[in-house]
């Protein structure tokens, strides 16, 4: 749902394979950034120079060794060595073994576990958001509230273990019970993308655990440093508490993790986030199996405002939605679709604030807008801003790449496209607005639908009428469906998601803890007779 169309698991453009043994030159040492004294926080975190991608119990790795790199500047901040298959496999083994020992624990305790993990990384708060701007290059204020995320699904994880379970239904039959009894699915892979690369496995991971399951983790290559942070600090909680490492593992790896995973009969349900590109290729290799799949795939978001708007509430909202995390986000407002009475008054507002974004280093708090994640990222916004131009659309404001080290690239407004243009209805992962014109309700409610994604979508409006239209069953197709907010910052209490070629998947609040659990349907029967079904009797 957020990240570029690349090879399985996310591979990036920048990402460098170092070969041969870890021992470098002191010269090729001293140009790491965790080696210069600013940085030295990353050594709070347990990192060092060369870094082990797998742990199952004990760290460790065999495979190829990467480096990662600060968008910001793109230079090498430190080294991972990634899972090889072999790894993998050994790591499968040990994460089904810890099941069965993480089974037993009755669901409070494993939500007291989960509340010691929330602890844990609300300690490290600042820290870990620090790296999450270092490594993925969103500003600072973002990168600690992706920490906060995981603390509150945590929290809400916490709760939701004593709340889990299913209904006891009325049976037609006397002296019988019919209950449904929810399980574990058992060994729960998850694979995450560079945008949200802390949060969206803390979806993930905290409600499985307290569900009672294990957790595999393959995180995005260019953020694997905060893949190895983060499960540093999961390890030392279930260490402490004397439980199996393995119940939270991890393999850094590529492409061949991923498809590891993909195909694994022993992986019961896989969690993927990434473009619908792959998710596509994921889905068809779980289906293969007749697995079970969590898909939360493209965006291509919304935002209508209507003629009695409140544009003291638009504006706002349009500028965060769309050039919040650099245009990064899996909910990034790509398409405004503004009234045809107040269209120019909006897009001259929008001029203005776009020019007052402050552009800078991520973790300088007074900056609002950083990087892009990798290089491609950037050649991929020149190649969408120049076929937007070839298709009738207008720049009227940024369009270029910022004359400074990084990745940086303006923020850009595109106006004059139809709303049909094929630039339009494609997915950029990149801070580009497309901005509409439009008559009527019925025609813009068909324009949001009409792409082939459906994630999030919003409206500004102070008809009641209209509102209860755009939430009904021909308003909005989409999974997350607003009203006067952006398209983006959804609350970990509601189910996380979208519809069509988003995926169809659930995470965080809401009932989505059934995604990660199987359901029985139970019937008990306590009398001494045995009556059959259709009144069937046998003499």
């Amino acid at each position: 749902m957020w990240r570029l169309p690349r090879a399985l698991c996310v591979h990036a453009a920048k990402t460098s394979r170092l070969s041969g043994p870890w021992n470098r030159p002191a010269v090729f040492m001293s140009t790491l950034l965790i080696n210069q004294p600013q940085y030295a926080w990353l050594k709070e975190l347990g990192l060092r120079e060369e870094n082990e991608g797998v742990y199952n119990g004990s760290w460790g790795g065999r495979g190829e060794v990467i480096m990662t790199y600060c968008p910001a500047n793109n230079e090498p901040i430190a080294r991972v060595r990634q899972a090889s298959v072999a790894d993998y496999e050994e790591t499968v083994k040990k994460a089904r073994e810890a099941w069965k020992v993480w089974a037993d624990i009755p669901a409070p305790k494993r939500g007291e576990i989960v509340r010691q993990i929330g602890e844990a990384l609300r300690e490290k708060i600042q820290v870990l958001g620090s790296l999450v701007s270092l490594e993925m290059g969103k500003i600072l204020v973002e990168g600690v509230g992706e920490v906060q995320e995981y603390v509150d699904i945590c929290d809400y994880a916490v709760g939701l273990s004593r709340m889990i379970g299913g209904p006891i239904l009325p049976s037609e039959r006397p002296g019988h019970a019919l209950i449904e009894q929810w399980n574990p699915v058992g060994l729960v892979g998850i694979i995450t993308a560079f945008n949200f690369p802390v949060a969206v496995y803390g979806w993930n991971n905290a409600i499985a655990m307290i569900c009672g399951n294990v957790c595999l983790w393959k995180g995005a290559p260019t953020t694997s440093l905060i893949s190895v942070a983060v499960t540093k600090i999961i390890a030392k909680v279930l260490e402490d508490n004397k439980l199996p490492g393995a119940i939270c593992s991890l393999t850094c790896g590529g492409a061949d993790i991923g498809t590891a995973m993909a195909k694994d009969e022993r992986v019961n349900l896989l969690s993927f986030t990434g473009s619908t590109q792959v998710g596509k290729q994921v889905a068809l290799m779980v289906q293969e199996r007749f697995g079970r799949s969590l898909l939360e795939l493209g965006g291509n978001n919304a935002i209508i405002a209507f003629e009695d708007a409140d544009l003291s509430l638009v504006v706002p909202s349009a500028l965060f939605a769309a050039v919040g995390t650099a245009g990064q986000r899996c909910t990034t407002a790509r398409r405004l679709f503004l009234h045809e009475n107040i269209h120019d008054e909006v897009v001259n507002r929008l001029k203005k604030a776009y020019a007052q974004i402050r552009v800078g280093n991520p973790w300088d708090s007074n900056v609002l807008y950083g990087p892009l994640h990798t290089k491609q990222a950037v050649s991929m916004f020149l190649g969408a801003v120049e076929e937007a131009k070839k298709e009738g659309g207008t720049v009227v404001y940024g369009g270029k790449v910022m004359g400074r080290p990084g990745n940086y690239v303006e923020p850009t407004i595109v106006t004059g496209l139809a709303h049909d243009a094929s630039i339009a209805h494609t997915e950029t992962f990149a801070p580009i607005l497309y901005v509409f014109r439009f008559k009527n309700e019925e025609e813009v409610f068909a324009w949001n639908n009409e792409v082939k994604q459906g994630l999030s979508s919003s409206i500004f409006t102070k008809d009641l009428g209209r509102i209860f239209r755009w939430l009904g069953p021909k308003g909005s197709d989409c999974g997350i469906v607003n009203v006067n907010i952006p398209t983006s910052g959804a609350e970990i209490g509601g189910a996380f998601g979208g519809e069509k070629h988003t995926g169809g998947g659930r995470e965080s609040g809401s009932d989505s803890w059934k995604q990660y659990m199987r359901r029985s349907t139970c019937t008990i029967n306590y009398s001494k007779d045995l009556p059959l079904a259709q009144g069937i009797k046998f003499q």
